[in-house]
């Protein structure tokens, strides 16, 4: 299955993995991917690769202007603090709003995928926002993040993936840098709270570096894209296929500043360990305990799941199950014990057997529709992937259900 694995020792960055993903595109893809950014609709924006090097290492600085000025996501030390503060661009910092961003996305020439993925990374900041200053999400003003040179970052990375359309995308524990961050609130702790929110169930890492190397768009486009993070083939074997490097404009005498980003075929196992993560739990309401399960589930959990059951004294409860890779069982035992009341849980290495998965694309009357398959031991599955379908009835007025037939007519499995 075609795999996409970022490094991101360096941290994460909206330009920095954007010009990473850039590299990994073929020729005519690239040329596809900047006249698209090109043509976003977003007013004095224009955005070009730079080839350069990071401590010898030769990669690409993704520029991106607006009315032929370089800002990059203020206050994180990828980048040159001193050219940033000494131009203020009043004509695109204003303080947005979530619904001026979500209008500002709505309007920009990509497909609607890509705008779909776009939205939900600012909802991720959003929320993450909402979360550090304790108010509602209406309530809170986007700050350097806000900024069209931010939306266009957030626009590439997720146009670049859909150009790539990987079957998985995993990532390396993420390394947020140490000290502290001038911020438009003043000087936070790195990482600064909301980032620190975003990287929530994420594996992160400090070390000698100081300043912000992961910053709120980086951390809110990995939560997005990033199905599972630890070592490079936690799946299976990958072959590597191609590399790309994206660079930030800061140097540091330590490390080579980049995002490097592998693509090439994982060849998944069909049998493998797994974590069984097992409690019982009788003092929270459904709802609650639904929340939690959803929670788990954006931690990175393979599977989470509940089964009623009687517990001590006859009170009715659950058993909850939550399956995970045995490099994820440490941190997913800190999320359970976080979000559910148990006191307690056990915990089982089984070995797992499964269908190789892959992803492809079909075409149907009313647009494209991503479908999962699975093959092995004999057997063959596909289902189309839901939101897709869901999108397009909604679209054409249609009923769900001729929407995911006309898909698995593509497939050959109608």
């Amino acid at each position: 299955m075609k795999t996409l694995y970022l490094e991101c020792g360096m941290g994460a960055a909206g330009d920095m993995l954007m010009a990473a993903l850039y590299e990994l595109l073929s020729d005519s893809q690239q040329k596809e991917f900047l006249t698209t950014m090109n043509g976003l609709g977003l007013p004095g924006v224009e955005v070009g690769p730079v080839a350069t090097k990071a401590s010898g290492i030769a990669g690409t600085h993704m520029r991106v202007t607006v009315h032929g000025h370089e800002e990059h996501e203020h206050n994180h030390d990828h980048h040159d603090h001193d050219h940033e503060h000494h131009h203020e661009h009043h004509h695109h910092h204003h303080h947005a709003t979530p619904g001026h961003i979500g209008e500002i996305i709505g309007g920009l020439s990509l497909p609607r995928e890509v705008r779909e993925k776009a939205r939900q990374v600012y909802d991720a900041i959003a929320q993450a926002e909402a979360q550090a200053h304790g108010c509602d999400v209406g309530d809170i003003h986007f700050h350097e993040v806000g900024a069209l040179d931010a939306v266009a970052d957030v626009a590439g990375v997720c146009y670049a993936m859909y150009l790539l359309d990987p079957d998985l995308v995993t990532a390396s524990p993420v390394h947020v840098g140490s000290g502290t961050v001038r911020c438009a609130h003043g000087i936070m702790p790195v990482p600064a709270p909301a980032t620190a929110a975003l990287l929530k169930g994420i594996p992160t890492y400090s070390g000698d570096i100081q300043g912000e190397l992961c910053t709120p768009t980086g951390a809110a486009l990995l939560k997005t894209f990033v199905q599972s993070f630890g070592p490079m083939g936690a799946f299976g074997s990958m072959e590597t296929e191609k590399i790309g490097y994206g660079i930030g404009t800061k140097e540091f005498s330590q490390q080579a500043n980049c995002v490097r980003a592998f693509w090439g075929e994982e060849e998944p196992r069909e049998r493998g360990d797994i974590a069984e993560l097992v409690c019982n739990i009788d003092d929270m309401t459904p709802e609650t305990l639904a929340f939690a399960c959803s929670r788990l589930l954006e931690a990175g959990a393979l599977d989470v799941y509940t089964t009623p059951g009687t517990m001590k004294k006859g009170r009715p409860g659950w058993v909850l199950t939550v399956l995970c890779g045995p490099y994820q069982e440490d941190d997913m035992i800190r999320q359970i014990f976080a979000h559910t009341t148990t006191n307690g849980l056990r915990s089982r290495l089984s070995m797992k057997y499964f269908l190789k998965p892959r992803q492809e694309r079909v075409q149907t009357p009313w647009g494209p529709v991503r479908v999962k398959l699975a093959q092995g031991f004999g057997a063959a599955h596909a289902k189309p992937e839901f939101e897709d379908a869901a999108a397009l009835a909604r679209e054409h007025g249609l009923p769900y259900e001729t929407v995911f037939q006309a898909a698995m007519r593509e497939t050959g499995n109608s």
